[in-house]
């Protein structure tokens, strides 16, 4: 059993790129999406960055784009995605982090709102010992539409990292989380060590505010 876990966010945090911002992109320009829903998932995603949109509805409105998908053929084009796109933007001063936590007798583990599909790459990739993510629900090898509830972001996930961390046996208040996003301080208030990590402008403030530590990994450690 692991002495604590240390809980990592992906997107803007291990990574130094939003990932669903370069996936609604890429499908543009495969065809697989048009111009108007990009645009509107674009908008989400500004609103949301301003502190006006609730991400979950653009979430869930995504989901629903893939009602009646085969899973594998999306399956595939996660993984090239990461191939092509994410593989290489991993933070220099991740994989120390991650290190640091597992060589102390912990476990590392993947906290995100990114799906299962990609999220298993970078897991793999870090080898780290666990995640926590979105996932959609599948029926006979296709999409239905919908996500797996709770949603895993905001206080949907204090609820995947309780859940976690219960599973594990050890209390939140001996974990650590690791994020960049304002959308995660349910989390950051519930674990014992909150470490912003390259953080939006309402996080730095909080964090400040708060006397947390603020982390940069974009260089490796020497």
């Amino acid at each position: 059993m692991p002495r604590a876990i240390a809980f990592f966010d992906l997107d803007l945090t291990l990574l130094g790129v939003n990932s669903a911002s370069l996936w609604i992109r890429r499908e543009v320009k495969l065809g697989h999406i048009s111009r108007w829903s990009a645009l509107k998932g674009a908008a989400w995603l500004g609103l949301y960055e301003l502190g006006f949109g609730q991400l979950e509805d653009a979430i869930r409105a995504a989901a629903s784009v893939l009602d009646g998908e085969e899973e594998s053929v999306i399956r595939q084009r996660t993984t090239d995605f990461w191939v092509e796109m994410v593989s290489d933007q991993i933070r220099p001063g991740a994989s120390a982090a991650i290190r640091a936590h597992q060589g102390a007798g912990e476990s590392a583990v993947l906290l995100t709102s990114s799906s299962d599909y990609l999220s298993q790459h970078a897991i793999d990739v870090l080898g780290m010992d666990g995640l926590c993510c979105n996932r959609f629900e599948v029926e006979g090898g296709r999409f239905t539409g919908r996500l797996m509830e709770p949603l895993c972001f905001g206080a949907g996930k204090l609820h995947h990292a309780r859940a976690y961390a219960e599973a594990a046996g050890v209390r939140l208040e001996d974990c650590a989380f690791y994020t960049d996003s304002m959308s995660d301080l349910p989390v950051l208030e519930a674990v014992g060590r909150p470490v912003p990590v390259h953080p939006d402008p309402r996080l730095r403030r909080e964090a400040a505010r708060r006397g947390w530590e603020i982390l940069d990994w974009s260089k490796a450690e020497a």
